[in-house]
């Protein structure tokens, strides 16, 4: 059984305080954790361009290790990847939310997509060029 703080009931205290920043709850955040697989599950599941994004990381950091890239270029990798997927991910969440709200076409609907996709595209291109050049690095020092 968790302990409450005193007084007033947990959610009502501020954030920040002492007095909620001590509180722990497991199974609030055991319940996030899986609200966010489900949720990631399924957007995996439903969105072919995420699926992209994992498949292409995961060649690209295999070819990383057969390459020995040292662990700052892995870091590099691992973190261009998470924002390409993390944006991917919201724009799913944003196209749902927004389809589900507004089911009739509208020219600024349609814009606001387009601007969400050009966030992921954007990181995409970004990853891909940094991906470019660390391969680049490798290989021609081999040759």
């Amino acid at each position: 059984m968790s302990r409450r703080p005193a007084g007033d009931d947990f959610e009502s205290q501020p954030l920040g305080t002492p007095e909620r920043a001590r509180h722990i709850d497991l199974r609030r955040t055991l319940y996030s954790f899986r609200h966010a697989g489900r949720g990631f599950a399924w957007a995996l599941s439903s969105q072919a361009n995420l699926r992209f994004h994992f498949l292409a990381a995961a060649l690209v950091l295999i070819l990383a290790a057969l390459f020995r890239f040292t662990a700052l270029e892995f870091v590099g990798l691992v973190l261009c990847f998470a924002i390409v997927i993390a944006l991917e991910l919201f724009n799913t969440a944003f196209e749902v939310l927004i389809d589900h709200a507004w089911p009739e076409r509208h020219p600024m609907v349609g814009r606001a997509k387009d601007v969400a996709a050009a966030a992921v595209m954007l990181a995409a291109t970004g990853t891909a060029l940094v991906g470019i050049l660390l391969f680049a690095r490798h290989i021609f020092h081999l040759v």
